[in-house]
């Protein structure tokens, strides 16, 4: 029997762990003869490690490009941040209730221009997980956004958003305090801003909780992230009573990169390394880095006027269409 997308996928990660394990052995190694003998058999994992990955990516269906969003090593907000810009100084509260830790945000340096970031940040183990709220931000996490892209229109700082997380958080305390009117009211002040505004969706782009941030004059996406109105489990729940059913939901929700393509609502896929963003995170960031340098360049040819129209006319124009 033929083995599962899941077993491939348990196989290359016990081969990558492997094969460290083998080089961190090599490195200790004195004797000449067992260090060629570790380097011929680190070698040989690797060839397979490369043919697993050739097989893995020919066969992605919607729902392994879920998986693939979803994966724990897959580098986050954070992680691009620290890769791609300098003086990073984050800034917390959003001067109304408290702070939230799903959302990180704050002035940085691009290449010497200084620029406003905005992103979804989600945790690498449980702790990290609870504290962040698996990257799904409450009312006052769109607040210190909207006081983010406030601060980025005063001071005429260019806005570069990092989409990451499976929705906005549903929470009864979330919903009293007006989780629905922070996202409108997160967008809107987007739509109002005058200075160019880049997206960028690195892992899930799910429901109102990444709109919220991505209201954008430029929306990039990498190769193997989703983009959906709402969370495949969700959907399966909505249509079939059964969230086990996400893989079917997924196909038909079309939230690949390619489909979002397709259908207008991103401007430009991220082509991410072999194995994915997470098999080489500084390739992976130097891709994001230069497309969002190129975006800002061509986006400051644009007027303050016109970059509000653009970003306005972006948005009324998606879902339209004739029969």
């Amino acid at each position: 029997m033929a083995k599962s997308w899941r077993e491939w996928m348990k196989e290359l990660l016990h081969l990558e762990e492997l094969i460290t394990q083998m080089r961190a052995t090599a490195a200790r190694e004195t004797d000449s003869h067992k260090a060629e003998e570790l380097s011929q058999q680190i070698e040989a994992f690797e060839g397979r490690r490369k043919n697993i990955i050739k097989l893995i990516f020919s066969r992605l269906g919607a729902w392994e490009e879920v998986l693939l969003a979803r994966a724990d090593p897959r580098p986050y907000t954070l992680d691009y941040v620290n890769a791609i810009f300098t003086d990073f100084l984050e800034l917390e509260g959003d001067r109304r209730f408290g702070t939230d830790h799903a959302i990180v945000a704050g002035p940085a340096n691009l290449e010497g221009q200084p620029v406003m970031i905005v992103g979804h940040q989600k945790g690498r183990n449980l702790n990290e997980r609870t504290f962040r709220n698996f990257a799904m931000a409450k009312p006052e996490g769109y607040r210190k956004a909207i006081r983010m892209f406030s601060m980025a229109e005063r001071f005429r700082l260019p806005v570069v958003t990092f989409i990451d997380t499976p929705a906005a958080d549903p929470g009864v305390e979330s919903e009293s305090r007006g989780i629905s009117e922070a996202i409108a009211a997160s967008m809107l002040s987007m739509f109002e801003l005058t200075v160019p505004v880049v997206s960028v969706v690195i892992g899930e782009g799910g429901s109102g909780g990444a709109i919220g941030i991505a209201a954008a004059n430029t929306v990039l996406m990498q190769e193997h992230a989703i983009y959906s109105v709402i969370p495949p489990e969700g959907c399966a729940a909505i249509l079939w009573r059964d969230a086990s059913k996400g893989n079917q939901a997924a196909a038909a929700l079309k939230l690949t990169a390619k489909s979002a393509l397709e259908m207008g609502l991103i401007d430009r896929i991220l082509p991410e390394p072999e194995g994915g963003a997470y098999a080489n995170p500084l390739e992976a960031a130097e891709t994001v880095r230069a497309a969002i340098t190129g975006s800002l360049q061509e986006l400051s040819k644009m007027s303050p006027v016109k970059l509000k129209e653009h970003r306005y006319a972006k948005f009324r124009s998606m879902g339209v269409f004739s029969s």
